[in-house]
């Protein structure tokens, strides 16, 4: 499987993303593991190393970002691997740089390689490399109503509220940061998308529309991994 999931925080990206390891595992012998690693702060980072780096200056944030999603492109991600599956990379860069890493709009603290729309114009690039390396490759937008992402907000504050948050998105600017998801999603060169709506639905429910949407998109090599795994 070739999965580029997207969407602004708590609308279910990481939740979704697990139940299909799962579905994976039962039904496929297994598939690899979304990398998630082009927020800032990264998800696999300790505490004092994300503090370490929301702090660090634009540039630095921009040099290593950049570097981050060629890397996760690169033909070593792709090269007899069944599955390369992302989470964010050059989509998510591209909304959430210019409103919170410091570079990439009109005030960039890395003027000479993010001027304003940069990154955006980067993500069209890095989509022409995967098509030429992974053209099955789709393209998943989650979206949420605005309450419904505030409440969920909420819900983790108060989970986490003894703990460090490490919160990208801001709670103003929420319908803001959706406009921006789906402006990206509607401007990007891969051909397979699709887009699900969790506001009122369960895992299980977006689960199985995101089996049903997927499946026109299945290769035919997923599809003999699948006889295969079901019938050992």
């Amino acid at each position: 499987m070739q999965l580029y999931f997207i969407g602004c925080e708590h609308t279910g990206k990481t939740t979704l993303a697990n139940r299909i390891l799962e579905w994976g595992k039962e039904n496929m012998g297994g598939i690899k593991h979304f990398h998630d690693h082009m927020t800032i702060p990264c998800s696999e980072l300790s505490p004092q190393a994300k503090d370490s780096y929301s702090a660090a200056h634009p540039q630095v944030k921009e040099i290593l970002q950049r570097y981050m999603v060629l890397y996760h492109i690169s033909p070593e991600m792709y090269d007899e691997r069944p599955d390369t599956n992302h989470m964010g990379l050059a989509i998510e860069e591209a909304v959430y740089a210019p409103m919170y890493y410091g570079y990439g709009g009109k005030d960039s603290g890395s003027p000479i390689r993010s001027p304003e729309g940069q990154r955006t114009e980067m993500a069209r690039y890095m989509e022409q490399i995967i098509l030429q390396r992974a053209p099955q490759t789709v393209l998943v937008l989650l979206k949420a109503s605005p309450q419904m992402i505030r409440e969920r907000m909420e819900k983790e504050s108060q989970t986490k509220a003894n703990g460090p948050q490490y919160r990208v998105v801001r709670a103003e600017d929420i319908e803001y940061v959706l406009q921006r998801f789906e402006e990206e999603f509607e401007w990007s060169l891969l051909k397979n998308k699709m887009i699900l709506d969790t506001t009122s639905s369960t895992i299980e429910e977006s689960f199985a529309e995101f089996l049903q949407k997927h499946e026109p998109f299945m290769s035919d090599a997923d599809k003999k991994r699948m006889k295969t795994s079901r019938s050992s």
